[in-house]
Parts: structure tokens; sequence; C-alpha cells
């Protein structure tokens, strides 16, 4: 009276084989006591067999399967948006670079006339500068100020990392010393 096992091409879900499975039972309590009984008061006639379970659904495809059309025009439109980024930025280099290098004299060809062109744009003639005038050097009693007010600023300041910490432990170190010392060298 047992069946075998029986195989699908899809496995069924956890649902249907307990429906399944609470059939097979009702049906086995049945044939064994009063089914035998019905089978002799019946006769000749064979009993009905309920329904069979029904087919498993089909499982649903992936995403990538079910949006099978929208992969080209996905893959069309980051094409055109690379592409624009690409050429857009690739104008810009381009512009600032013809912009920025001066043209050699020797490249270009000569023309008989003196007079520049709208296209040529005449470099314009090195001016002469006057050396530059170096400041008085600051007192070292102010130099002495800045060193302390840099320090406690620098005392303020909350280090992120152990690095940045021995940094900084270093420049104040630094600043230290030049407060504490004699003399402070000139630069």
């Amino acid at each position: 009276m047992s069946e075998g096992p029986k195989l699908y091409d899809n496995k069924p879900k956890k649902a249907q084989l307990k429906q399944f499975q609470e059939q097979q039972k009702g049906k086995d309590s049945a044939s064994t006591s009063s089914g035998v009984a019905a089978s002799y008061k019946m006769g000749s006639q064979t009993t009905t067999n309920p329904p069979p379970p029904p087919p498993p659904q089909p499982p649903k495809e992936s995403f990538a399967k079910r949006y099978k059309f929208l992969w080209p025009l996905l893959l069309a439109v980051n094409f055109t948006v690379g592409a624009y980024l690409f050429t857009r930025t690739k104008k810009k280099d381009t512009g600032m670079t013809e912009e920025d290098v001066p043209r050699d004299v020797g490249s270009t060809p000569v023309s008989t006339t003196t007079t520049p062109s709208d296209t040529e744009k005449p470099l314009p003639a090195p001016s002469i500068t006057q050396p530059v005038k170096l400041p008085e050097p600051i007192p070292e009693s102010q130099q002495r100020e800045l060193f302390k007010h840099i320090l406690e600023e620098k005392r303020k300041v909350k280090p992120k990392d152990p690095e940045e910490k021995k940094r900084l432990d270093e420049e104040k170190a630094i600043l230290k010393h030049f407060i504490r010392a004699k003399s402070i060298p000139k630069i």
C-alpha cells in the first residue's frame, strides 16, 4: 500500500508537503479498519481515491531573467553617460592647456607682416622688477611672545591619532626650546 518516494521536477513547498502527508495519514487510518469493512459492503465497487494534490507551482525566475529586456537599455545609458563625462572633461583639459602653454616662436610660420593676427596672442614683455626689500627683523621679545602664543594654540589642539599626537609633541618641544633659549636664531 505504501508508495515509493515521488520524484518531482520542482521541489514542492513545505505547506504542500504537509497537506500531502495529512492526506496519506487519513488514507492509511481509513483503510485499516473501516476501509476494509467498506470494501466488503460495496462488493465489487472500487473505493474512490481522493483528488491528487495540486501540482507544485514553478519557481519564480530570477531578477535578471525577468527583466532581461532592460539590460541592453541599462548598458546603453551607462555607456552614453560615461562617454559624455569623458568628452566633457577632455574638452576642459584641452581648452586650459592651449591657453596656458605659450607657443614657440620657431614653430609658427613666419609671416611677412609684422602685425600679430587675431588668433595669436603677443607675449607680454618681461617687466623689470626692483629687488624685494626685506622687512626689519622682529625683536626677540616679540618673537618669544609669538612662540608662547603658538604653544598655547598647539596645546588646545586635540590629536586624532597617535601619529598626529607625536607630531604635535615634537612641535611643542621645539617651541619650548626656542622660548627658553637665551638667543633665538635668525632666519
